[in-house]
């Protein structure tokens, strides 16, 4: 047998975007995308994609290895230019919609980005980033069914006219190596600056078969485009859609009502987003059951008890899923067994807020010990850091070694920066994120932990648990509450609330009353922001409860 080895017919690279070639053949004339009044079969996806890629190529020069982004909201375009724009050859970069311009120009700087699709939407954004370049990347401008928009000196052409002047009959640039990058991603920057995440056509393609295995996907799903597209490429899902024959309902903007409309339209049967949609969805007066059940996928902060409740008693079935954007998407997913289908409801809620066992397609997932490398005893109590191993873990920071060596170990594990403990069943848990942990007169007190409790009061909307700087305990816990409409509550009743049912030492000494807590544009509350606010507040010596100042710019 040693003389039988890898060989050109069996050592093709993986690629994900092969799903879309498959997809126009088997399911050619399906439904691939739907918006407002607009449709598309997956044979006109295909032709319109690799007609993309042809004007990328020919018209414009995009080279293989070479950057393009893309600034926009979850449109047929943005759908679109997941295959098209690496079909190029080009690595695809999805930017955030909700950055500051300043920001933006940052990342196109860093990203060396060759070219811009632009949301006619957010072209006053792009414009104002690329202001500051003295040689600025060329821009295309999307064009939006309900834009009257036009392009401009700046715009170089359109997207449509790009589509247009393409060749359907391009030999799309397929990757020499499975190794080759497909993706440059930035963190939310939820904890700090944002890295550029870069991954490879082999680990795309085994975290959306992962995840298509995992959730069970049958062949022709109805997917509601809850999540942002530019967040992790939509959780590796355009792909995955492309490989079932999906039909895509596209949303531009997160909004109850439509959402609502949506599902009984056209039959959704699956969803993604963070936990914060369900607080949209459940407290929204168009709320009502669902006729059919509704897979929801949620991830990027545990979920609170109660809300998972809530929503699965309107009829979305929940799984809960951790992922980070340097793994590309779902790699953990709390598995269900059948037996826990007769618990009480409050009860499966709770083994369903916790994060789970890895999915197939990864390798391992362990909690550590952060001295010693050796995992943590399986008693739900010991905490230690998450790491895991498999083919979906990025190929590292864009043009960042130290933070890349820092998180991808010689040992062979990728460090989360999260963590957790582990369950006697196995069962994985988060516990903090490491930044989080706050250390209060020589104890460690899990932020999440301390949400969960608040979060069970009746009149809070949202919450955050950050450190706030103490002389005396060093930091003692401070909470960032929004109330649900019509409900008034004080900041001691809160404090009360949560003395009768944690440890003292981990009630929070302030709470403070704010419209919305920050976030980005994923839902992530960002953390970061409160403690600067509260760390502010502390120095002053300023009441924290009250506090109307201004919160900072979402990033």
């Amino acid at each position: 047998m040693d003389q039988l080895k890898s060989n050109s017919a069996n050592s093709c690279p993986l690629t994900p975007l092969g799903f879309l070639e498959r997809a126009a053949i088997v399911y050619g004339e399906s439904t691939s995308i739907v918006y407002n009044n607009s449709t598309y079969t997956w044979s006109q996806t295909h032709r319109r994609c690799l007609r993309l890629a042809s004007s990328l190529v020919s018209s414009f020069g995009v080279q293989r290895g070479q950057v393009v982004s893309v600034v926009a909201a979850n449109i047929p375009a943005m759908y679109e230019l997941q295959f098209a724009v690496p079909m190029s050859g080009a690595v695809l970069n999805n930017i955030n919609t909700r950055l500051d311009a300043c920001t933006l120009f940052n990342l196109l700087t860093h990203s060396e980005s060759k070219l811009v699709f632009v949301d006619s939407f957010f072209s006053s954004l792009v414009l104002e980033a690329v202001s500051m370049f003295s040689k600025p990347p060329v821009l295309v401008l999307i064009v939006d069914d309900n834009d009257d928009a036009s392009p401009t000196v700046d715009f170089i052409t359109t997207y449509e006219e790009m589509v247009e002047n393409g060749d359907s009959d391009f030999k799309w640039v397929r990757p020499k190596s499975e190794w080759d990058p497909i993706v440059l991603n930035y963190t939310s920057g939820t904890t700090s600056h944002p890295k550029g995440v870069v991954h490879c056509h082999r680990g795309i393609y085994l975290v959306t078969v992962d995840y298509l295995v995992n959730w069970a996907i049958p062949k022709n799903p109805v997917y509601l485009w809850t999540l942002p597209i530019f967040h992790s490429n939509g959780w590796s899902f355009p792909w995955g859609m492309a490989a079932v024959g999906g039909t895509n309902i596209c949303l531009r903007k997160v909004d109850a009502a439509k959402i609502y409309r949506l599902i009984k339209q056209h039959g959704v049967t699956h969803m993604c987003g963070a936990p914060v949609l369900f607080n949209i969805l459940t407290n929204s007066p168009h709320s009502e059951p669902l006729k059919n059940p509704i897979n929801f996928m949620t991830g990027g902060s545990p979920p609170p008890v109660p809300m998972i409740v809530k929503a699965e008693s309107l009829g979305f079935i929940v799984t809960h899923a951790y992922g980070l954007t340097e793994v590309a998407g779902p790699v953990v997913t709390c598995a269900w067994k059948q037996q826990w289908d007769n618990l009480p409801p409050t009860e499966r809620a709770r083994l369903k807020a916790r994060q789970g066992v890895r999915t197939a397609g990864v390798t391992a997932v362990d909690v550590v010990d952060a001295e010693t490398g050796g995992s943590v005893k399986r008693d739900g109590y010991t905490v230690g850091d998450i790491v895991l191993k498999g083919g979906c873990v990025m190929l590292g920071y864009l043009k960042d070694q130290v933070a890349t060596s820092a998180c991808i170990r010689e040992n062979g594990w990728f460090y989360t920066g999260d963590l957790g403990v582990m369950h006697q069943d196995g069962y994985l848990e988060i516990k903090d994120r490491s930044k989080d942990v706050i250390i209060s007169g020589g104890e460690n007190i899990n932020s999440i932990e301390v949400e969960s409790v608040v979060h069970t009061n009746t009149a809070v909307n949202e919450v955050a648990v950050v450190a706030k700087p103490d002389e005396f305990w060093g930091e003692t816990p401070c909470a960032f509450v929004s109330l649900k409409s019509d409900v008034v509550i004080t900041e001691k009743e809160i404090i009360e609330f949560c003395r009768e049912r944690m440890a003292h030492y981990m009630v929070p000494k302030r709470v403070v009353f704010m419209e919305e807590l920050p976030k980005t544009s994923t839902g992530k509350i960002q953390k970061y922001l409160l403690r600067q606010i509260a760390k502010t507040l502390a120095r002053e010596g300023n009441p924290l409860n009250g506090y109307d100042g201004m919160v900072p710019s979402a990033t």
